[in-house]
C-alpha cells in the first residue's frame, strides 16, 4: 500500500552531547503540536450504502497521538520452518524494512490520517534513514526523533514462516542507549499537549515512567503495550497508565498465570487489576480481542477474517494504534475494538510491518462489508 504524502521536509542540527553520545534532532519546518490539523475527525463503523466521503477541511488544534518508543530495521528472512539446534537452513527470500513497535504504531496513526508524533531514537546509519523515510512518507511528525551517534539503529531479525507466523529476535541499539536521565521540557511538552499517548517496552522503563507521569498529571490517557522486554513491569509505571495492553503470552508472563481459555484470561486480568491496571486490552490473535475494565463486564471482539494471511508482523501494533485513534476521537470501546480489528485484518494481508499499515479509507471500506 502506498504511504500518504509527506508532511514536509526535515532539518538536522547538532545538539550538545549527552553521556558522550552525539545527539541530533530531526525537525519538520514550523510544526507545533498544539496547531496540528486532522483530515478525518470522525467516522462511523455502521454499515451504509452511501459511499464514504472524507472530510477535507482540517480541524485546528486537534490534540495529537504521541507515540514514544522504539524504531527498528526489520531484517526479514522467509523460511519454511525454524532451524533446529545446530542446523543451517536456506531462506527463500530476505529484505530489510522499517519497523519497531513504536515506529509501527506511529506509522499506523499517520496512515489513519490522525495527527501523529513519534518520539524515539535512531542511529546515524542507513537503517536510521530507512526508518525516518518510512515514517516521514507515512505522514508522521518527526520533530522529536533523535539521531544518536556511535550507536546503531535498533534492528530485528524476523523469521517469517510460510503460514504467515513469525519469530523475532531484537537488538536494542539506539532504542536503549543515549536517552537522557531526564527528558527535556520540549519532549515532555508534546506529551502534555497530546490527546493520547502510546508506550511500549522496547525502550528503557525510566523513559516510559517519565512520559506516563507527565501525561497523568495533565489528564492525558496512556496506553502501555506490554510487548518488548520480558522483565517485570515496574509498579511505578503500572500505576500511571490508563490501559495495559498485552497479548495472551505477555499476559501469562506478567501474571504467572495460564491464559489458554477465556476463563483463565479473565483470572489473569484480575491479577492485573490487583497490580494496579484498572483497564486491560488483551489481544488474542485468531480469537480476537477483549477489553476488561475493573467492575465492568468484558467486551469481546472477534477477528475480522482476512482474505489471506501473508505476515502477522505488526498486526498487534496496528490493532493498538487503531484502537488509540478511535478512542481519542471519542468512540465507544466497542467501536474502537471493531475499528482496530478491521485495521489488523488488513495489516496481515501485506508483508512487512510499516508497509502493511492500512489507510483509513480501506479500514472504513472493510467495515462496510462486514
Amino acid at each position: 500500500m502506498a504511504f500518504s504524502p509527506s508532511n514536509g521536509y526535515f532539518h538536522l542540527y547538532k545538539k550538545p552531547s549527552i553521556n558522550a553520545i552525539q545527539i541530533q534532532f530531526i525537525n519538520h519546518q514550523n510544526q507545533n503540536p498544539s496547531t496540528k490539523t486532522q483530515l478525518f475527525r470522525s467516522f462511523s463503523i455502521k454499515s451504509s450504502k452511501t459511499p464514504l466521503t472524507p472530510v477535507t477541511s482540517p480541524e485546528p488544534n486537534t490534540p495529537p497521538l504521541v507515540v514514544v518508543g522504539s524504531a527498528n530495521a526489520d531484517i526479514y528472512v522467509e523460511i519454511d520452518r525454524l532451524p533446529r539446534e545446530g542446523e543451517t537452513i536456506s531462506a527463500k527470500n530476505g529484505q530489510t524494512l522499517a519497523g519497531g513497535k513504536g515506529a509501527n504504531q506511529a506509522a499506523c496513526g499517520g496512515k489513519l490520517s490522525y495527527p501523529t508524533y513519534f518520539v524515539g531514537q535512531v542511529g546515524d546509519d542507513a537503517n536510521g534513514k530507512l526508518i525516518i523515510d518510512a515514517l516521514r512518507n507515512g505522514g508522521v511528525h518527526l520533530d522529536y526523533v533523535r539521531h544518536v551517534g556511535d550507536v546503531p539503529t535498533g534492528h530485528a531479525v524476523v523469521m517469517l514462516q510460510s503460514d504467515g507466523q513469525n519469530s523475532i529476535i531484537i537488538v536494542g541499539g539506539a532504542n536503549n542507549s543515549g536517552w537522557p536521565e531526564e527528558l527535556s521540557d520540549q519532549h515532555l511538552g508534546v506529551v502534555r499537549n497530546a490527546g493520547i499517548i502510546l508506550l511500549q517496552r522496547e525502550i528503557p522503563d525510566s523513559v516510559n515512567i517519565q512520559v506516563a507521569k507527565a501525561a497523568k498529571n495533565v489528564g492525558v490517557p496512556v496506553i502501555l503495550d506490554v510487548g518488548g522486554m520480558d522483565t517485570p513491569i515496574p509498579l511505578e509505571l503500572l500505576k500511571v497508565v490508563d490501559i495495559l495492553s498485552p497479548n495472551e503470552s505477555e499476559l501469562a508472563r506478567i501474571t504467572g498465570m495460564p491464559t489458554e481459555n477465556f476463563e483463565q484470561i479473565g483470572h489473569a486480568v484480575t491479577k492485573c487489576h490487583e497490580m494496579g491496571a484498572r483497564k486491560v486490552l488483551v489481544k488474542l490473535g485468531a480469537k480476537g480481542s477483549a477489553f476488561f475494565e475493573e467492575g465492568q463486564k468484558p467486551i469481546r471482539q472477534p477477528i475480522i477474517s482476512a482474505a489471506r494471511v501473508l505476515d502477522t508482523t505488526g498486526a498487534g501494533d496496528t490493532f493498538t494504534a487503531a484502537f488509540a485513534v478511535a478512542l481519542v476521537e471519542g468512540k465507544t470501546k466497542e467501536e474502537c475494538m471493531r475499528f482496530a480489528a478491521a485495521a489488523a485484518s488488513l495489516c496481515v494481508q501485506v508483508k512487512g510491518a510499516i508497509p502493511s499499515m492500512p489507510d483509513r479509507t480501506s479500514v472504513l471500506g472493510l467495515l462496510q462489508c462486514v
